[in-house]
């Protein structure tokens, strides 16, 4: 047998001080690995439920009551040990097990909603015998992602004689589906000059509804009764309804494996759901943590955090005062912020093979390769971002390596190329620490974007190490 050639002082010297970036696949062993994958299947399973942000909040709060959660409207006292939620406008989740130290939170934050298709106010008309549906798009999209994609509607419409319809048409295989027509190849010789954000309108983005004309001349508009005439009979709306409902429009398609191996999963709207499950899967799994663990799931994310349900609201500072209410403290809010600490819970920028000249290759993170922790986030210099203490990054360290999870660090694209906010600005004007941590993704705002599930997976484990700390 061959002697094994010992390494050099240098070499050894070199595994200790040079940075060794590898695949999370590598550090974990074959049990870690089908945890992983028995993980992402729960995961892909959520997704596939949960494409909207009213339906995201309905499905986390289900969890939550499965799993002994309880809702604070009208409790009187919360003590250690007891696990509490507040749902705001149904569209906002912060869900709380309450610490053995109570003044201080251990929080993570992300967000259920993901650039989607709106319907306008008045979106239904008539036009070149067919007709169709006019739309808003909402978040930051390329347009021509959703032209000739089959799509699914979602949402809640209030009608006029007082019922309440919940819409689901397109997920399931009998559905019909509804399509924005593209142009053929054969005319588009002038719309394929314009510059890529231009290819497709936002005022071209109409779906298809129906065809089939009322045997009726005395109607003016024949198509677009026999739309109207089916929706009256099967749910009771007339096409005043439309003001006052919330009706989504998302990809069709359920989650689905990626590769040859299944190491990756493909979904709509893993920005930020991917987040979302893993940190309330953690909050779910954690028991007797040290501080009091908070999930705190808000919406409008994808559009400034604005409005009464996104993290730029009061809604954390109001959970706050019920919570010290609840709990007795004898201190200030502020004083609960500034001692507590948080995650910006989303993903991120992986480095994509067919497009590394928009990375920064040292400092890009790597599909497969574990967590990334972002320092922080924005565009330019630093623009509409946070920026984590060295301390803090100290800190988030040492929870990573303690127990074992495979991460690495990057951000997003290069200095003026890249860039994009998440909440994590937010969360630190209040005087927490915050940090961005999340898995990478390809395609991100797509209506297939790209992760890794052992990305899924150590995500998972860093959320709830940091909860248990």
């Amino acid at each position: 047998m061959a002697k094994k050639e010992e390494k050099s002082k240098n070499e050894q010297l070199q595994k200790r001080l040079f940075l060794d970036k590898k695949s999370s696949w590598s550090e974990y062993s074959e049990k870690q690995k089908a945890e992983a994958f028995a993980f992402s299947d729960k995961y892909k399973d959520f997704m596939g439920k949960s494409k909207t942000e009213r339906v995201c909040v309905e499905n986390i709060v289900s969890m939550l009551n499965k799993n002994g959660f309880k809702d604070i409207a009208g409790m009187k006292s919360v003590k250690v040990g007891d696990k509490i939620y507040k749902n705001v406008s149904g569209k906002c989740i912060i869900a709380a097990l309450v610490g053995k130290d109570n003044n201080r939170w251990q929080l993570i934050g992300s967000h259920v909603d993901s650039p989607r298709l709106d319907l306008k106010p008045i979106p239904l008309y008539e036009d070149a015998g067919v007709a169709l549906m006019k739309t808003h798009y909402y978040g930051g999209i390329k347009k021509y992602h959703w032209v000739n994609t089959p799509l699914s509607l979602h949402g809640v419409i209030h009608t006029k004689s007082g019922k309440i319809v919940n819409i689901n048409i397109g997920d399931n295989v009998n559905d019909p589906k509804f399509v924005i027509p593209d142009l053929l190849p054969h005319l588009a010789r002038n719309q394929m000059e314009r510059k890529a954000p231009n290819v497709v309108e936002g005022e071209d983005l109409n779906i298809l509804v129906g065809s089939i004309p009322v045997d009726d001349k005395k109607i003016k508009e024949q198509i677009k009764f026999t739309i109207l005439n089916y929706l009256y009979e099967k749910y009771g709306i007339i096409e005043e309804d439309f003001f006052t409902a919330e009706l989504e429009l998302v990809p069709s398609t359920m989650p689905i494996d990626v590769g040859f191996d299944r190491s990756m999963i493909g979904a709509y709207g893993q920005d930020d759901k991917i987040c979302v499950f893993t940190s309330l899967m953690a909050l779910l799994d954690v028991k007797n943590p040290k501080h009091t663990a908070v999930g705190f799931f808000v919406d409008k994310e994808e559009i400034g955090s604005v409005g009464d349900t996104g993290a730029a609201s009061f809604v954390l500072q109001n959970f706050a005062d019920d919570y010290l209410n609840l709990t007795g403290l004898k201190i200030i809010k502020s004083a609960l912020f500034e001692r507590s600490n948080s995650i910006s819970a989303d993903v991120t920028a992986g480095l994509d093979p067919n497009y590394k000249d928009v990375h920064d290759a040292r400092n890009a993170p790597v599909l497969g390769f574990g967590i990334s922790v972002e320092k922080y986030g924005g565009g330019g210099g630093k623009y509409s971002t946070h920026d984590a203490s060295a301390e803090y990054m100290n800190y988030v360290r040492q929870i990573l390596d303690k127990n074992k999870i495979a991460w690495q660090t990057g951000e997003l694209g290069k200095i003026d190329i890249g860039g994009g906010g998440t909440i994590g600005m937010y969360l630190s004007r209040y005087g927490m620490n915050c940090v961005d941590a999340g898995p990478a993704v390809f395609g991100m705002h797509s209506p297939c974007e790209i992760s890794s599930k052992i990305d899924v997976y150590t995500s998972y484990l860093f959320y709830r190490a940091f909860l248990q700390e």
